[in-house]
């Protein structure tokens, strides 16, 4: 098959390989490094470029030359990329569709943000995701208008909030994202601003979270629900953060505990302290704001019935969403 090279930005790099069973290609592209929302919704011009890349994997027994596939761009955790992450990516691909595994910590030489939720942040792979959206979409074998968003955890705020209308509007984007499937996302940053994408959302999380609890997530559900935001939470009992990994639960004792937060979210991106009412702007003044509420030690690990029913359930979301006519 003949290997196809395209320049998008100023930089694209693809290097295609092909197996029995799927043709995988690597592409780069140049985002930046904002800390905090703001930094993309009020300063995008001054950030430090970065060049960042992922791996995109094409279904081979099925590609066409001419044929375009709809896409779906996974964002990993603070851990990185994990065994159940890939699961799914590969569920994804047998079932005929492209996918693309964003690496913004191996682009930035970063292993975990676990204990410190600094070198790389929500809001520096929100900008990812959409460079690599403009990027993709000019894929020769991609419907632009076909792609959607998925992650877990941190990747999971990313791709939430990827879905927030003041980034939209501030990034003035030509492509969006068709469908958003956040597993397990930091829903203790609350936005004074309900304005979000009318792309399907949703929200898979256990009920016994204590990393990234569910209850404010089942609330902000509610509260967009009043603003009519295509948007639905599934809580699974007696699940914990990973609910749909395979490992056994475990004490993780470096993860920070949110239960007992939640922090506003302005208009212009600023994450406020819960007393000091200070932007945790850098991760300095973010350190001190977690002081307020947050505690060290997280539970994390599998319970097979969550994992067992969001599998399926993730398959058909991206099916109903991207493949409405298979």
């Amino acid at each position: 098959m003949k290997k196809v090279r395209y320049l998008i930005g100023l930089c694209v790099l693809i290097l295609a390989t092909t197996n029995a069973q799927f043709q995988k290609e690597t592409i780069a592209f140049e985002s930046a490094n904002p800390f905090s929302l703001r930094d993309v919704i009020k300063d995008l011009d001054k950030q430090e470029k970065q060049m960042v890349f992922g791996q995109m994997t094409f279904p081979v027994d099925s590609l066409q030359p001419d044929k375009k596939y709809p896409l779906i761009i996974g964002v990993a955790g603070s851990i990185g990329w994990r065994q159940h992450h890939l699961d799914y990516m590969e569920m994804y691909q047998d079932n005929g569709f492209a996918t693309f595994e964003l690496n913004s910590f191996k682009s930035r030489d970063v292993t975990s943000t676990v204990g410190s939720q600094v070198e790389v942040t929500i809001a520096t792979i929100i900008l990812d995701a959409y460079r690599a959206l403009d990027a993709l979409s000019k894929h020769p074998n991609i419907d632009a208008d076909r792609i959607a968003i998925t992650g877990w955890s941190l990747g999971g705020g990313v791709t939430l909030f990827s879905g927030w209308q003041p980034v939209l509007k501030a990034l003035g984007q030509q492509h969006r994202f068709a469908a958003h499937l956040a597993f397990y996302p930091p829903c203790f940053v609350n936005p004074t601003d309900l304005g979000f994408t009318q792309a399907p959302m949703h929200i898979l999380i256990g009920e016994a979270d204590n990393w990234t609890p569910a209850a404010p997530c089942q609330k902000l559900v509610e509260r967009l629900a009043v603003n009519k935001t295509n948007i639905d939470i599934t809580v699974y009992p007696d699940a914990h953060h990973g609910f749909d990994s395979e490992t056994p639960v475990q004490q993780n004792d470096k993860g920070y505990s949110f239960k007992d937060c939640l922090f506003e979210l302005t208009t212009d991106g600023d994450i406020l302290m819960n007393y000091l009412r200070l932007p945790m702007s850098n991760p300095w003044l973010q350190k001190l704001g977690f002081l307020f509420c947050v505690e060290r030690g997280v539970s994390i690990g599998g319970n097979p019935d969550a994992r067992e029913q969001s599998f399926p359930f993730a398959l058909k979301f991206m099916q109903e969403t991207l493949q409405p006519n298979r």
